[in-house]
């Protein structure tokens, strides 16, 4: 699908959230989550193949994760989409007051606007989104790297991470036994040069001294 992930969240506090990826994101979530400024902003964070758009606005964040693929207007539509069900389905109070999670019952409505906005989307919302992009000059697409702090890790997810340390051991595995069968190829080939020189030596040997030796003694 080309929507893969998509949430609603107050600050870094997620409130409602739907995934349709098989990669766990959550930590590449969170860290954009908490680099978003307060103030009302849209922007486009690229990790991979995957883009990270979001729109924050009256202190809620709606943010959506996509394949590169469906470009801009798309997810920003989806998002527009998604900003106005949610505060047509809560209030303000209710909003502000729930915990982490605390509205993820409308994890399924998000789900399934994810699958109509990834299947087919509105044309007139489509083009709705492609104006407002053009108007708006502060939507601005940025490496996720670029929104890492020095001393931060520049690897965003555990299994980016892991998948980067498996094939590292992988290969450090593969290496040592590439040297391995090197290294008794080389033995071997040892063992069989000096024993062609031996073999080599004695038949010089012995065409001057007779296969007994007898003719070099004395």
């Amino acid at each position: 699908m080309s929507l893969i992930h998509a949430l609603v969240a107050r600050g870094s506090i997620i409130l409602a959230e739907n995934s349709e990826g098989r990669r766990d994101f959550s930590q590449a979530v969170q860290t954009i989550l908490s680099k978003i400024p307060p103030n009302n902003s849209k922007l486009t964070y690229v990790w991979e193949q995957y883009l990270f758009h979001y729109v924050s606005e009256g202190g809620l964040t709606y943010l959506v994760m996509a394949d590169d693929s469906v470009g801009r207007r798309m997810p920003f539509a989806f998002l527009a989409e998604l900003q106005r069900k949610f505060t047509t389905a809560y209030t303000p109070e209710v909003i502000f007051d729930v915990p982490a999670y605390g509205l993820n019952e409308f994890s399924e409505e998000i789900g399934k606007l994810m699958h109509q906005y990834s299947t087919s989307p509105p044309p007139d919302v489509l083009s709705q989104a492609q104006a407002d992009l053009q108007s708006v000059k502060n939507i601005m697409v940025q490496n996720v790297e670029q929104i890492l702090s020095r001393g931060e890790r520049i690897e965003l997810l555990v299994d980016k991470t892991d998948n980067m340390a498996g094939q590292a051991y992988a290969f450090r595995r593969g290496a040592r036994n590439v040297r391995r069968q090197q290294f008794w190829k080389n033995q071997k080939i040892l063992i069989l040069s000096g024993f062609v020189l031996i073999v080599v030596v004695y038949l010089i040997t012995a065409s001057f001294c007779g296969a007994g030796f007898n003719h070099c003694r004395g």
